[in-house]
């Protein structure tokens, strides 16, 4: 949420572009830059128009519901329907992310008012509407790029249904796809004409989708985004640190479509070398994309859950169960219903490269919606009825997607980031006792893992144990030698109780893993004044000067150094 909205402060105080190809796709944070500039700084007016717009899709999945399941009868359609836009109102998953500083609102509605597009008309999308979707298909994708998914559901809608023309159908189809396409490649034109014309870069979108295909696919790789060695949790760090890392196995600064390119080559490589491991890997993401576990690698639904800021509801898990057996049991007796299955099933396809999070397939839980409220509907009609054949299918269908989508997940570092990132919420907050409980938690799932001890480190400088503290951080040196922030606070307690040597020592580590950072040449600039070497602490000041000119504190300390 950070790395979007200090993007739309940096366009907003008039740095419009770097000069290099995108390195994450910048539409929502334009988005925002605009509504801040309209409206002012903050985050209620976004919210509040994703919170219309999470209106919006519940209101679609009404009105998709009505038209796909005509023959239950109309008020039966409509009942499946309300109750399927209330689930949407009630799915937990949906209502964080309406309400936080990211592009996934957007995203849903889209992709849904699309497909209802595509269901509600009985005949293909004539040549001005093809035009419109694929301007709106090519405008989100420069917030999300996995909505281009759906251009093969626009084709077939535009090749299999019949077209309404008083002139060739077939120069009608082939019109329509044109300025379907058309329509796309102008809806992403921001991007590419920046990347080629002001970059000059051949990159489409944005360059990071090459670092994103080597976390997804690499020997570490588990279906979701877990980070490889080298590369930092949270988003600036991780795409900063796969542009250093590139630059540094390539010995010279790279464009931005290079470092893509390399991190592409890494993936392409792996899969080569040992296809059969890359095949399990892909069925280990088939798996997560529809486990009933929830990885949120933000942790942004549990902590809001805990903080009652969201309401009680259903999650991704219950949903998918119901829905499964539907999506086949009504493949043949409804077949409006093949297009919601169709879009879901490419959706998957978009995430298969990648990895999976539960924002990632929040897209489709509209469509499961649709399909689970109608199997509850039928199902007790069904029983009602003494229809029990079809009671007992759909009951064995249930049973199989219930074992399929409950399947355990055994991993017990899944399990600790929860417990971790709401720990470290609660310690960023100042709820200590919160976050002692979610960190001992999290240690117990993998004791070994450097960002819980740090973690706990911290917890403990803040309740004004430095002792602990200190141990924590060399425990978690010793997990993980290059750890820049348990360097850079021992190095800080050092300075604090007077040990200017060994604070020297500890600031110089964390120096040469990060010569880029500011504050640790601010921090070795006062360590050295301390120790009366004026001559370096000059050169640390002017180094932490250059790197972060406005900052105060930096130009009062080379002020206290002259003197």
């Amino acid at each position: 949420m950070h790395f979007y909205d200090d993007w739309a402060q940096r366009i907003l105080s008039g740095e419009f572009t770097d000069h290099l190809a995108f390195y994450g796709l910048p539409g929502y944070a334009y988005l925002l830059a605009a509504l801040y500039k309209l409206a002012g700084y903050g985050p209620f007016i976004p919210a509040l128009l994703q919170a219309l717009l999470d209106a919006g899709t519940a209101t679609l999945i009404y009105k998709i519901s009505v038209a796909i399941f005509p023959g239950i009868g109309l008020r039966r359609a409509q009942v499946a329907g309300l109750v399927a836009a209330v689930g949407w109102g009630f799915f937990v998953p949906a209502q964080t992310y309406a309400g936080i500083l990211m592009p996934t609102a957007w995203l849903v509605f889209i992709f849904w008012l699309i497909l209802w597009r595509i269901i509600s008309q009985r005949n293909a999308p004539g040549k001005s509407e093809a035009l419109i979707l694929g301007l709106l298909v090519g405008l989100t994708a420069t917030a999300v790029a996995t909505i281009l998914f759906l251009l093969p559901l626009l084709v077939s809608a535009i090749l299999l249904k019949p077209a309404i023309s008083t002139h060739s159908q077939f120069r009608t189809r082939i019109s329509a796809l044109v300025l379907l396409f058309l329509g796309s490649a102008f809806g992403t034109s921001p991007c590419w004409v920046h990347n080629c014309l002001v970059a000059q870069d051949r990159v489409f979108l944005s360059a990071h989708s090459g670092i994103n295909f080597w976390i997804g696919n690499n020997p570490a790789a588990n279906g979701y985004p877990r980070f490889p060695p080298g590369l930092r949790a949270g988003q600036a760090a991780m795409l900063q640190d796969s542009i250093d890392a590139a630059e540094s196995a390539a010995g010279h600064s790279l464009k931005r479509g290079e470092v893509s390119h390399y991190w592409s080559a890494k993936a392409r490589d792996y899969i080569e070398r040992d296809p059969a491991a890359w095949l399990r890997l892909l069925a280990l993401k088939l798996r997560t994309f529809w486990s009933a576990f929830q990885y949120d690698d933000l942790s942004i639904i549990t902590i809001l859950r805990e903080q009652k800021v969201t309401f009680p509801g259903i999650y991704f898990g219950l949903v998918a169960t119901l829905a499964l057996p539907m999506m086949l049991l009504l493949w043949n007796t409804a077949p409006l219903s093949r297009w919601i299955t169709v879009a879901i099933v490419l959706h998957l396809l978009a995430l298969l490269p990648v990895f999976t999070t539960e924002r990632y397939r929040l897209p489709i839980v509209p469509g499961l919606l649709v399909f689970a409220t109608f199997g509850l509907i039928t199902f007790f009609n069904n029983l009602v009825a003494g229809k029990f054949n079809s009671v007992i299918s759909y009951g064995a269908l249930l049973a199989v997607s219930t074992l399929f989508v409950s399947w355990p997940q055994s991993d017990p570092s899944l399990w600790a980031l929860d417990a971790y990132n709401s720990g470290w919420q609660a310690l960023e907050s100042g709820n200590l006792a919160l976050a002692e409980n979610k960190l001992q938690l999290a240690r117990a799932y993998v004791p070994t893992n450097p960002e819980t001890n740090f973690a706990l480190g911290n917890l403990r400088l803040a309740e004004g144990n430095s002792a602990a503290a200190s141990a924590f951080y060399l425990a978690t040196l010793q997990l993980d030698n290059h750890h820049r922030g348990a360097l850079n606070n021992l190095g800080v307690m050092a300075l604090d109780g007077g040990k200017f040597d060994v604070a020297e020592n500890w600031l110089r580590q964390a120096e040469d893993i990060d010569p880029g950072n500011a504050k640790i040449h601010f921090l070795l600039a006062k360590t050295l004044l301390a120790k009366d070497e004026h001559e370096l602490a000059r050169e640390e000041i002017e180094t932490a000067i250059r790197l972060r000119p406005n900052q105060i504190e930096f130009q009062q300390l080379k002020q206290k150094i002259e003197n």
